[in-house]
Parts: structure tokens; C-alpha cells; sequence
């Protein structure tokens, strides 16, 4: 969400029939606009004009439907601007960009006050990750081995695992495994994820000891990055909050 205050206009015009890596370049640049986080952005099609060619464009003429005008515009931050011209220079090349100051005013309703943005979380940190490459034909105690670990991994207290069923490979014995959609394998191989802690994933080591016959498993190391959306306080909470910054800063006058 865009900020009260200066900010930038991009305007980008190309042609309906100019396309980008096989896609139309007005849609490439509105997925690129999306997928960078831009706030809005609007596609607009002419129905009349004509270009540096001089030729007259109108939607009326078939032949030439797909030589109309389309416009892309948005509104954001000097810098984030800054960030996407690169791009969109490169996707609309045989166009038109135009960069305007403006100045976004956002009005807030009688009574209520606005309310700052409160960014997302981004939590960093150190992690193992463990892949286990078993054959989904494989059993523990007459149950499939994959659900058997993912109830044992569960029990054991580690944060999370995914299984995927894998559509083509080979294992120790070098028989190829292939899925069909006529004919089902009846071991095709299997892949568990778990991320977790080196102390908790090591602790976990004699519990796969005992339930896997026939398989690998690789330790690796990851950088785990967790993004999470903080709550607004509620009232008590920011109540408390003021309270606990007053202490603080009672504390340091003291000190001085």
C-alpha cells in the first residue's frame, strides 16, 4: 500500500500486437508488475491512434486489430520505481515509458485515524534439512513406510515434513521405477523433507535406524527464511507496550 506523499507515474505504451518471449507484452509487464509487489496497476486498450509510423490504427479495421495502443500505468515509490524501469524498458522495447511526479493523497474518513502499514515479518535463521529416499513399497510394522515416519517424526516433535511420490528413478538395486497412467507402480520412489534443528534431526537418527531397511538419507545445511504478517495491537497490548517503553526510558534518565 502506497504512502501519503511524493511518488512516481509510469505510463508504458505498446503495441496489442508486440509480444515478449511469446507472450504479449502488455501481459508480460502486468505479471512482472504483480509478482514485484506494485501496488495497482491498469491496462487500458485504444480504439484509435497511429504511431511514429503514421499510420492510422482503429479497432474498426480487422486487418489491423492488433496494432491498437495499450497502456499500462501505475503509481508508486520513487525507489521502487527505480527498481522495475530496468525490466520494463527490456519487455517494452519498441515502446514508450513515461515517468511523471506526482503526489498520492490518501484521504481518511471522519473520525478515524489512519493506520501505518505494518510490514510483513521476516525471520532468518540456521537449519538442517533432511531428505529420505525410501521405495513406497517399503513396510514398517504392516503399515507404508512413508506414513510410518511421518507418524514417527511427528511423535519425535519435529517441525514439519512433506512426501513426495516421485514419477521416475532408481534406488541401490538400479531397477528403474517409473509411475504410468496406465499401468501403477508398485514402487515408485519416495521422497520425505523435514527442516529442522541439527540437535533435533540427529536425535531423530536411531528411530530411522530401526524403521529403514533399504533407503538414503542426506543431511544438509539450509538458510531458512520465514515470512510472517504481524497483527495491529489491540488497544491493551499498545497500552502496554507505551508503558513498558515509559520504564525503559525512566530507567536510562536514571542511569545518566
Amino acid at each position: 500500500m502506497l504512502n501519503t506523499g511524493p511518488a512516481k507515474k509510469v505510463t508504458v505504451y505498446v503495441i496489442e500486437g508486440q509480444t515478449y518471449h511469446g507472450t504479449a507484452s502488455y501481459a508480460a509487464i502486468l505479471d512482472y508488475l504483480f509478482f514485484r509487489g506494485i501496488s495497482d496497476a491498469t491496462v487500458t486498450r485504444g480504439i484509435a491512434g497511429f504511431g511514429t509510423d503514421h499510420k492510422l490504427h482503429a479497432s474498426r479495421l480487422l486487418d489491423l486489430a492488433d496494432q491498437m495502443p495499450i497502456k499500462i500505468e501505475f503509481i508508486e515509490s520513487p525507489d521502487k520505481v527505480q527498481e522495475v524501469l530496468p525490466k520494463l524498458t527490456e519487455i517494452a522495447s519498441q515502446g514508450l515509458i513515461e515517468v511523471h511526479d506526482t503526489t498520492v493523497i490518501r484521504p481518511t474518513p471522519p473520525g478515524k485515524k489512519e493506520q501505518p502499514e505494518i510490514p510483513a515479518a521476516k525471520l532468518e535463521s540456521q537449519a538442517k534439512l533432511m531428505r529420505i529416499l525410501i521405495g513406497e513399497h517399503d513396510k514398517w510394522s504392516g503399515k507404508p513406510l512413508h506414513e510410518a515416519l511421518v507418524q514417527a517424526l511427528r511423535a519425535n516433535d519435529i517441525a514439519g515434513v512433506t512426501v513426495y511420490r516421485g514419477i521416475l528413478g532408481y534406488g541401490a538395486n538400479r531397477r528403474m521405477h517409473k509411475g504410468s497412467a496406465l499401468k501403477l507402480s508398485h514402487d515408485a520412489p519416495i521422497l520425505l523433507t523435514v527442516v529442522d534443528t541439527e540437535q533435533k534431526l540427529r536425535a531423530f537418527f536411531p528411530v530411522l535406524d530401526r524403521m529403514v531397511m533399504q533407503g538414503l538419507v542426506v543431511l544438509s545445511d539450509v538458510d531458512v527464511i520465514k515470512y510472517s504478517h504481524a497483527q495491529p495491537l489491540s488497544p491493551p497490548q499498545r497500552a502496554k507496550q507505551r508503558r513498558a517503553g515509559d520504564a525503559t526510558a525512566e530507567s536510562q534518565e536514571t542511569q545518566k
